[in-house]
């Protein structure tokens, strides 16, 4: 595979985010080419593609040299020197289980990285929302300082005509000064927001960060992406393939416990007799050889072949447990999804009933000066419930976003 598939895997667009949510998928785009921690979990998945051809390689070959120090003599001479060249070779069929196995190994590091890629989206928008509802929470302290200050130059001119009375415009006053406090809070907050998020993209913290004006709330089933929870997981295909290749060690194990072969051939220089005449005299000796290794000690072999078995058991509940944690998982997000789009309906309702009643107690406090009291109160519950709303759009959000991650979306 080619180095550069990190950037065939990134999203191309995201079906369920409306066309002003663009940047987010931008951010994702960024996030993959440069989060150094994808960078590493994508090294690892090529340094394990670099096993393959190690294990399927035979045994280096034996080349030895040995000098005789007091000469063998021999019917053509005395033997000076001889030189060794011998190759092992494995039983049939182990070079091709080893690296079969080894492919599937570093196929499983794949799905590794498929899984990290997946867990880096969900991280970048677990980090992105929460900079939503920040923005909607400073533009809604905003707009209730700036409310709080009509309603003082009201009370103020309303006691200074005699239609109302001072400690209405000290119960604004007292407002104003909490709501100031408040916008302050929230603008030093954002910082730390947008440091986080930089972070996943591995650039400068301070960097703007771009954030959408609203979000949508699309009608989900109640069993949402449910079909792909087990079917694309990238942790159950990475186990699963760990399962195959532990089956492969199994068959490498029981070979290895079978005869090696070897081949080799012998070279030794002879040097020339000077006490007699011969026709093959001084002639070096060639001499061929096939050798084969006897594996009588066997409690090695079977203690290799019972860890693979015993692999495979491991990875089976590994198996088991991980789906069951999905499940559990799953249930709980989409439990969470319909309680945030049911407070969410519940929230544009109130807002709405709150304005009807703030207008008609703004009304009765212009024409009598009384009950301005209440006016301010209902004026901060309706600030409560569009704070709230904004938080549970972005609780909504994250937690679709989570679901999109359990079950392995393809962007």
């Amino acid at each position: 595979m080619r180095k550069n598939i990190i950037i065939s895997l990134i999203l191309s667009a995201c079906s369920f985010y409306d066309l002003q949510a663009q940047s987010l998928v931008d951010y994702f785009h960024q996030a993959a080419e440069h989060n150094p921690g994808l960078q590493a979990e994508y090294k690892t998945f090529e340094a394990a593609l670099q096993k393959i051809p190690q294990a399927k390689a035979l045994p280096d070959p034996t080349f030895s040299i040995g000098y005789f120090l007091s000469a063998v003599e021999t019917r053509v001479g005395p033997q000076r020197a001889k030189f060794s060249l011998t190759q092992m070779f494995p039983w049939f069929g182990t070079l091709k289980a080893k690296g079969d196995a080894t492919a599937l190994l570093a196929e499983a590091k794949y799905q590794a990285f498929l899984d990290a890629r997946n867990q880096l989206y969900y991280q970048v928008a677990a980090s992105y929302y929460p900079l939503y509802e920040l923005e909607q929470w400073t533009a809604l302290e905003q707009e209730n300082i700036e409310i709080l200050e009509s309603y003082k130059t009201i009370s103020t001119k309303q006691f200074e005509n005699g239609n109302g009375a001072m400690v209405d415009v000290l119960r604004v006053d007292i407002m104003l000064k909490n709501a100031t406090t408040n916008l302050q809070i929230l603008k030093e907050k954002k910082k730390p927001l947008v440091a986080a998020f930089n972070v996943l993209l591995n650039r400068n913290e301070t960097e703007n960060v771009i954030v959408q004006d609203s979000l949508v709330i699309e009608t989900q089933r109640n069993d949402y992406r449910r079909d792909s929870l087990l079917a694309d997981n990238p942790i159950l295909k990475e186990i699963d393939l760990k399962l195959k290749a532990s089956r492969e060690m199994e068959q490498v194990a029981i070979k290895q416990g079978l005869p090696k072969f070897g081949v080799g051939l012998d070279y030794a220089i002879v040097g020339n007799r000077s006490d007699v005449e011969l026709p093959d005299n001084g002639k070096d000796i060639l001499m061929p050889m096939v050798s084969m290794s006897i594996p009588i000690f066997r409690s090695k072999y079977k203690a290799s072949v019972k860890e693979a078995q015993l692999m495979q058991e491991s990875y089976q509940f590994q198996k088991g447990e991980y789906t069951n944690k999905l499940i559990s998982n799953y249930e709980t997000m989409a439990f969470e999804l319909s309680k945030q789009r049911q407070m969410i309906g519940l929230y544009d309702q109130q807002i709405a009933e709150t304005q009807q009643a703030l207008n008609l107690l703004y009304t009765a406090y212009g024409n009598s000066g009384i009950a301005f009291e209440e006016v301010l109160r209902m004026q901060q519950q309706l600030l409560k419930y569009q704070k709230m709303k904004a938080t549970a759009l972005t609780k909504y959000h994250t937690v679709l976003a989570k679901i999109d991650y359990i079950t392995a979306k393809d962007y």
